[in-house]
């Protein structure tokens, strides 16, 4: 059985087991409780509730334990993608954190909005809340002060924005179609778009579209922060493109769920794609994707595992090493100078708490509980 078939089926049967305009946020409903630290080094989780949305945000300790510090509502709904189970979301990088402007953005899946707040240690503070210019908002990219959402409701959008003063503002036309097939049933979550991400520079935008075309598609930024009318279509390098991240030379490294591979990939300036190489781990339903240093850690969420992979010179892809961690092994965030590795379990709502060594290996510190309908992390240095 191809690893993207088990997935569904590993999706059905936790399942079965699991049973435009600004909107206004009171201040009041923000504020931390004592126990919360402006200095702290945070963990965030997006809990994705659908009868309410709030960040779980987290104290790191020195050894890379973790606390629960304080909860702060994000003014609107998680959500849930039909036939999703342990990854109700079926995305990467639904929570993000803009270090330039102290800003913790993420998604309310269930609402078509965003929100963002200003941070500080585990403190979150002044939120705001935005139409997402969709429905089922499940990814965002951040380059500079440009901002784009990723809806992946009907044939799937983007929506851009411009952050000046430390608050978001929507970019006039700026909302494209992706024009994908819509899906509904138990497949729905295996053909929504994976992940939206700038390109290291900032002048493309790229979008995954998974199993709807196996697709990656490569919008073009203009200096207003619009985009190309269409993107460029690529065809991955293997079926199910889904989460994605760049090496140091620029070059991108897609996680392909369906064979569970690690592809990489040359992006060029008109916006089409030369594939380099591709490897697997050998798991099932490889979906996200990690940089830490020169290492790249990878979540299967049909095995319940983490693999980490690195490029050679050329960058191709060669595995290291895979480690069980926990049932549903889906978003994954680093932190502490890169030696320690926080993982979501969608499968028993806790995150997965591991140290990294020089090598890339991992090895487990413990766990601590998080929300039954998580999904997006950041782990901040």
């Amino acid at each position: 059985m191809r690893p993207w078939k088990s997935l569904v089926s590993a999706t059905l049967f936790a399942g079965a087991l699991m049973g435009g305009s600004v909107l206004t946020a009171a201040a009041q409903e923000n504020s931390p409780p004592a126990s919360s630290d402006r200095s702290a080094h945070p963990v965030f989780v997006q809990g994705n509730d659908p009868n309410g949305n709030s960040v779980l945000a987290y104290r790191r300790a020195p050894d890379g334990t973790l606390a629960l510090a304080a909860t702060y509502p994000t003014g609107g709904n998680g959500g849930r993608i039909d036939g999703a189970a342990v990854d109700p979301l079926a995305s990467q990088g639904s929570l993000i954190y803009d270090a330039d402007h102290e800003l913790l953005i993420g998604v309310n899946a269930g609402s078509g909005s965003i929100y963002a707040f200003h941070v500080q240690g585990t403190v979150l503070e002044d939120r705001e809340v935005l139409s997402s210019g969709g429905t089922l908002p499940v990814s965002l990219a951040r380059h500079d002060d440009v901002v784009y959402v990723l809806n992946a409701g009907g044939s799937g959008s983007v929506q851009g924005y411009r952050i000046d003063g430390n608050r978001l503002h929507p970019i006039g036309n700026s909302n494209r179609s992706l024009g994908l097939t819509a899906v509904t049933g138990a497949t729905a979550f295996l053909n929504t778009p994976g992940q939206v991400g700038f390109t290291p520079e900032g002048d493309q935008l790229i979008v995954t579209t998974k199993a709807n075309g196996s697709h990656i598609d490569v919008f073009r930024v203009d200096p207003n922060g619009r985009l190309s009318d269409a993107p460029v279509v690529n065809n991955s390098a293997t079926p199910v493109p889904f989460g994605f991240v760049f090496d140091r030379l620029g070059r991108l490294v897609v996680g392909e769920a369906s064979a569970s591979d690690v592809s990489t990939y040359v992006v060029h300036d008109n916006g089409t794609l030369t594939s380099i190489a591709s490897a697997t781990d050998s798991q099932a339903a490889l979906c996200w994707i990690d940089r830490v240093g020169q290492t790249y850690f990878v979540a299967n969420a049909g095995s319940g595992s983490v693999s980490s992979f690195r490029l050679d010179a050329g960058g191709r892809p060669t595995l290291l090493a895979t480690t069980s961690v926990g049932p549903g092994t889906i978003d994954l965030g680093h932190a502490g100078d890169d030696r320690f590795l926080y993982v979501q379990l969608g499968g028993n709502r806790t995150l997965a708490e591991l140290s990294v060594d020089g090598a890339g290996h991992l090895s487990a510190i413990g766990t601590v509980a998080t929300s039954a309908t998580q999904e997006g992390i950041v782990a901040l240095h």
